[in-house]
């Protein structure tokens, strides 16, 4: 079954724990990937955990058979569930209770744990220890913040804490998502033409002597220019497109260039894929010698993947995102090449010519990111760390 895969065989982790972890879909699904990968990864390991979410459908595909309740371990329940008294009744109390990204938990949710819990022989006393699991960023306030609790003021809860829980990529945090047998996983996959049996599955047809790129994106203005330079290397590219906004991208780039814009590609091609389960994109990454990724949970599975990667950042109007996207660079210990690709990618200008597009170094590019990679893997996971804090609080 796909959804064991990435863990050995399941066992529990002392003491089993109840997790209620709670996510708000805002877009690109980016904190429903987080979330269910978190899920997955607690309750492969033994623990129970109910995941509430406002817009489960992207399981659908994201991890086939979720909604259809075959994986071991993890019950998924509506938003507006959390918010039904009847069904909170029939509830066993939590343990654990994470908010993804601020969410911000169901008042009355809250209300109603907070009654039962003063019922007298009905329930423990014990209030569940309460997670607010934040964005990850390299930007230094991550680890200043990591850990520290935060009072609820008012409301039902009032008197009860918080604890902010920062992923992220030093000791000082609390890491990054990684199942145990992850990396088993990618040197089995490099084996006994493992590779090229997944590209075949996939449509992928590969030509002798190309460069395999991968290519999730949002609308980078840098696209045209990204694919002019491919087309003007002296190997031929094999361009991977991930199904939604970057396939949009790439097919609006594409026309604009047979109507007047750059000229046709000739040394690139393209094969668009279907939506993938998160086991097949890590094997989409494993599989190609640049990656290109958005967001979080793509950044993560990049690094893991050990190749070289350029990282687009979620924009924002204010241009945030450049503070986020230095900060990563700054952890990485890019060069001058690799800084200036990136701002070129991450850049909302609406145009970039090719001359702002440092070229593509592979050899360096994987240097680092190999560095860095095993500095990370020294580190315990994000799931490791997380049940070492809640049994340490409770």
């Amino acid at each position: 079954m796909p959804h064991a895969s990435l863990h050995p065989p399941r066992r529990a982790t002392a003491p089993v724990l109840l997790w209620d972890v709670f996510c708000r879909v805002i877009d690109n699904f980016g904190d429903l990937g987080v979330c269910w990968r978190l899920s997955a990864d607690l309750a492969a390991r033994g623990h129970r955990v109910r995941l509430w979410v406002d817009d489960a459908s992207a399981l659908q595909w994201m991890a086939t058979g979720a909604l259809e309740r075959t994986w071991p371990g993890i019950q998924i329940l509506g938003w507006e569930q959390s918010q039904d008294a009847d069904l909170l009744a029939q509830l066993q109390p939590a343990d654990v209770w994470v908010e993804g990204f601020g969410c911000e938990i169901a008042i009355e949710f809250i209300a109603h744990d907070v009654c039962s819990t003063r019922a007298s022989g009905q329930f423990p006393l014990r209030p569940p220890t309460w997670i607010n699991l934040e964005y990850l960023t390299a930007e230094p306030f991550a680890e200043r913040c990591h850990g520290l609790p935060s009072p609820v003021m008012s409301g039902p809860a009032q008197g009860r804490t918080k604890h902010f829980f920062y992923p992220g990529f030093n000791a000082r945090t609390g890491g990054l998502l990684r199942e145990p047998m992850l990396l088993d996983l990618q040197r089995a996959f490099a084996q006994d033409g493992r590779r090229t049996a997944w590209l075949s599955q996939h449509g992928v047809d590969v030509k002798d002597g190309e460069m395999l790129v991968s290519l999730l994106c949002y609308e980078p203005a840098a696209l045209p220019a990204f694919l002019t330079q491919l087309d003007a290397l002296p190997t031929p590219t094999h361009l991977l497109v991930t199904a939604g906004r970057a396939s949009a991208a790439v097919r609006h780039a594409t026309r604009a260039a047979q109507t007047g814009g750059p000229p046709a590609l000739r040394q690139v091609r393209i094969t668009y894929l279907p939506m993938l389960t998160q086991v097949n994109f890590d094997q989409l990454l494993w599989a190609c010698d640049l990656n290109c990724v958005r967001g979080e949970d793509s950044l993560v599975r990049a690094l893991w993947a050990g190749r070289p990667l350029v990282w687009q950042a979620y924009p924002q109007d204010d241009a945030a995102h450049l503070v986020k996207l230095d900060a990563f660079l700054d952890m990485l210990g890019a060069d001058s090449k690799l800084r200036a690709f990136h701002h070129a990618w991450n850049a909302q200008a609406t145009s970039t010519s090719t001359d702002a597009l440092p070229a593509i170094d592979l050899l360096s590019w994987s240097q680092t990111i190999q560095s860095v990679r095993e500095r990370l893997l020294q580190m315990d996971d994000l799931a490791t760390q997380l049940i070492s804090f809640v049994q340490k609080k409770r």
